[in-house]
This record gives structure tokens, C-alpha cells and sequence, in this order.
């Protein structure tokens, strides 16, 4: 599936996007979730310039914003992020850039206080891992794709550090949208 599909339901939701943001309620898109929001903003989402896909765990690098998001809020970004896709989307007017990537520069974004884009996939399981490399190996072949044992490796050596983000991160924008302060956020020393 494409945010840029003619599909009236993927239409329907990318105009439904706007009521959470008006409203400033918690809003989180992930993968074409997070193309969704791009578009409801008027941004671009595209396939890769070379054909290249992000499938398998790829190198994220916070932004100067999302390095600040991380001190407020205790979600320290992991190194690596678990990604299946083939088109990536532009930071949109309105939108702060949290993350960024190598092949696909646009990684995070946050729009307002409790809006958020993800183009990778913090929710991935280990079975969703295995489904997904034997139900969709034919994308595996794609420019940039990463060999089946790559993404069961990297599970060992990223999955810790994404669960410990997302545990903080979902914690903060909860709090955002209910007006109560996170569970997880400690105070941060200064010297």
C-alpha cells in the first residue's frame, strides 16, 4: 500500500488525519502511517531516486530537535530501527524533523504536541519478522533490501534498545494528549 494509492479509503484517512491534529489529540503514524500524515500536510511521499528499499534494521540519527525531544521526555533513540518500505516521505510544513536516515533521510517527524510520524516499525515482533520475510521475500530482492538472516541478527542486537525507546516514547505521548504528566520521564540532571 502507497499513500499516494487512489483508494477512497486511503483518502478517507488521510483527510480524517486532520481531526486529531485540530483537535491536538495524540495522533501516531507508523510506515505508511507516518506517509499518511506527510500527505494530509501537503508534503511528498516518493519512491527512492536509485530504487532502493529499507528492509532490515537501518542506522537512525537524531536531529538536533530530536536530541532535545530525548532529554525532555527520557525516549533515547536507538541506534538501529527495523524498516520495511520503498518510498519515503519529506519533512512537511508544520513538521519538525525528530530522526533521520541514510538512504531515506526522513525518519520522525512531530507535528504539534502529540502528533507523530515514524517511517520505520518500533511494533515489530519477532513472528512479524519471520511472516514477513517469508510471506513478502520476493521484496527482499530489492536495491538495499537486507538478506533474511540480517533481520533475525539484528533483532538480537537492536530489539532491546527500540523497546526501551518506545516504552518511554509511548509513554510521553500518552501523557501529551491526556494531560498528565509521563510515567517515565525523570528529571534531568544539569551540572
Amino acid at each position: 500500500m502507497s499513500a499516494n494509492d487512489g483508494d477512497d479509503f486511503i483518502r478517507t484517512e488521510i483527510e480524517w488525519i486532520g481531526v486529531p491534529l485540530k483537535e491536538r489529540k495524540p495522533f501516531l503514524g507508523l510506515c505508511l502511517g507516518a506517509q499518511m500524515l506527510t500527505r494530509h500536510l501537503g508534503g511528498r511521499v516518493e519512491a527512492h531516486p536509485e530504487g532502493r528499499a529499507e528492509i532490515g534494521y537501518y542506522a537512525l540519527h537524531p536531529t538536533p530537535a530530536g536530541e532535545r525531544f530525548a532529554a525532555e521526555t527520557g525516549a533515547f533513540w536507538p541506534s538501529h530501527v527495523y524498516q520495511w518500505h520503498r518510498e519515503g516521505l519529506d519533512c512537511p510544513a508544520g513538521a519538525e524533523l525528530l530522526a533521520q536516515g541514510d538512504d531515506f533521510p526522513v525518519q520522525a517527524i512531530r507535528v504539534g504536541p502529540a502528533a507523530f510520524g515514524f517511517q520505520f516499525h518500533p511494533e515489530v515482533t519477532h513472528a512479524m519478522v519471520y511472516r514477513w520475510t517469508t510471506r513478502g521475500a520476493e521484496r527482499l530482492e530489492m536495491p538495499g533490501a537486507q538478506p533474511p538472516a540480517m533481520h533475525h541478527r539484528g533483532r538480537f542486537m537492536h530489539d532491546a534498545a527500540v523497546a526501551a525507546w518506545l516504552h518511554a516514547f509511548l509513554d510521553h505521548w500518552l501523557a501529551a494528549g491526556s494531560g498528565k504528566p509521563p510515567r517515565s520521564v525523570r528529571p534531568l540532571c544539569t551540572p
